[in-house]
C-alpha cells in the first residue's frame, strides 16, 4: 500500500476526536476519543502513572489517519489484567530489561474491544508493522495487545504475533423481555437462589440509575468514597484519580450510568457502567457499608435488568469472578496477541502459552457444564 506513512503521536489529545472515532467507531466506549482522552486530562495516565500515552498512527497521503493504535509505554504491568510478571521475571533473571514494554490497550480496563482501530482492516498490516517497528528502533522487549477483540485475532496471526487465550464471564440476552423472563431459563433450585438474594441485598435500601445530567457532583462524591475503598483493597492505591469521574460524565453523557443503593436518601453503595451499542459494560464498585449479597444486586442483577431495559446484547462484568456463574454469567473466551523480537525468549513464550491454552479452555468447558441454566 503505497503513500501511506506511520508516526509516534503525543497522546490521544493531539488527535482531533473527530479523526480518532472516525477510526475507532461509536461500538466500543473504552477506545473512544472521549474516554482515553479523559484518562489523560484527569492525569490518570501520563506522568508518573508509569502509563506513557503514544498512539500509534497510521495516516493516507492526504495526511488523514486511516488507522490508530491506542498505545502505551509501560513501566510495570499494573492495571492490565493480562499477567505477564512472571515473563518479567524471566527476562530480567536473563539479563535483559523488559519494562519499558509496549502496551496497546484501553488503560485499567479488561474490557474486549478492538486494538487496531481501522477505517478499513487492509490498514492492519501498516498499523501492526508500526507497531513492531516502535518496538524494533526503540530495544523494548516486546508488545502486547491486550483484550482483542476475536475479529481482530487473525489480523495479528497473520503478523506472527503469539496468541493468548484468558476467560471472562458475560451474561447474554436471550431475547428476555424481564429480568423473570431470564430467570424461568434457570433451574429452580437456582431461580430461587436469585430471588433470595435479590430481595436480601435491597432491603431497606432504594435503588436508583442516572445517567447524564441526572448525575450530579454529590452522587461523584460519594462514588469517588466508593472506588477507593475498593481500590485501596484490591490494588494498594486507586488507579483513577478523582477528576476522572466528573469528566467521564461530562464527556460520555448518556453512555454512563451509575447504580446507586441508598438507605434514607444517602448513597451507601454504587456501580458504574458504560452503555455500549450492544453491550453494558460493569466496570467500577465500591460501599461503605456491608451489605450481604449488594455487590450481586448492584454489579451483576441490576445490569441484566439495564441490559433488558436497553435491548442490549449482553453485559461483561469485568474481569475473573468465578462467583458470576451461579448468577447465569457463562465463561467466554478472552484474547491478546504478543510481539518477542527476541527468538529465544518467544519460544519459550509459545510453549507456555500452548501449555496454558489447554488448561484454560478445559477449566472453560468444565465452567460451561456448572451454568445455572435448565439443561435440555
Amino acid at each position: 500500500m503505497t503513500g501511506i506513512t506511520a508516526r509516534l503521536a503525543d497522546g490521544v489529545r493531539s488527535i482531533a476526536a473527530a479523526e480518532w472515532d472516525a477510526c475507532a467507531g461509536s461500538g466500543n466506549p473504552f477506545v473512544g476519543h472521549a474516554f482515553l482522552s479523559a484518562l489523560e486530562d484527569s492525569g490518570s495516565v501520563g506522568g508518573r502513572s508509569g502509563w506513557q500515552p503514544i498512539p500509534i498512527v497510521v495516516d493516507d497521503a492526504d495526511g488523514c489517519p486511516v488507522a490508530i493504535a491506542p498505545a502505551y509505554a509501560k513501566s510495570h504491568s499494573q492495571g492490565e489484567y493480562v499477567f505477564d510478571h512472571g515473563w518479567a521475571d524471566a527476562w530480567e533473571r536473563a539479563g535483559g530489561a523488559y519494562y519499558p514494554k509496549l502496551q496497546v490497550a484501553s488503560p485499567f480496563s479488561p474490557v474486549p474491544g478492538p486494538r487496531l482501530l481501522l477505517r478499513d482492516d487492509s490498514y492492519a498490516p501498516a498499523l501492526i508493522g508500526g507497531l513492531e517497528a516502535v518496538v524494533d528502533q526503540h530495544g523494548l522487549s516486546s508488545a502486547h495487545a491486550t483484550f482483542v477483540t476475536e475479529a481482530q485475532v487473525p489480523l495479528f496471526e497473520a503478523a506472527g504475533w503469539l496468541i493468548r487465550q484468558g476467560v471472562q464471564f458475560h451474561w447474554a440476552n436471550d431475547g428476555y423481555a424481564t429480568f423473570d423472563d431470564f430467570l424461568a431459563a434457570l433451574a429452580s433450585r437456582k431461580r430461587k437462589a436469585i430471588r433470595k438474594e435479590r430481595a436480601a441485598a435491597v432491603e431497606g435500601l432504594t435503588i436508583r440509575h442516572l445517567s447524564g445530567a441526572a448525575i450530579e457532583a454529590h452522587h461523584w462524591d460519594a462514588f469517588w468514597t466508593f472506588y477507593q475503598d475498593t481500590g485501596n483493597r484490591k490494588w494498594g492505591r486507586p488507579y483513577l484519580t478523582r477528576s476522572f469521574f466528573p469528566l467521564l460524565g461530562e464527556t460520555l453523557r448518556d453512555r454512563v450510568l451509575l447504580i446507586l443503593a441508598e438507605r434514607d436518601g444517602v448513597p451507601i453503595a454504587g456501580a458504574l457502567n458504560l452503555i455500549g451499542d450492544d453491550a453494558l459494560y460493569g466496570r467500577y464498585w465500591g460501599a461503605c457499608e456491608e451489605v450481604p449479597f449488594l455487590h450481586f444486586e448492584l454489579c451483576y442483577y441490576q445490569a441484566i435488568d439495564a441490559a433488558i431495559a436497553r435491548g442490549l446484547a449482553r453485559v461483561e462484568a469485568g474481569a475473573q469472578g468465578e462467583h458470576k456463574l451461579a448468577r447465569g454469567y457463562v465463561p467466554v473466551p478472552t484474547w491478546s496477541a504478543h510481539y518477542i523480537p527476541d527468538p529465544n525468549f518467544r519460544r519459550a513464550i509459545a510453549d507456555f502459552l500452548e501449555r496454558e491454552r489447554a488448561g484454560v479452555e478445559a477449566e472453560a468447558d468444565y465452567l460451561a457444564e456448572l451454568a445455572p441454566f435448565k439443561k435440555g
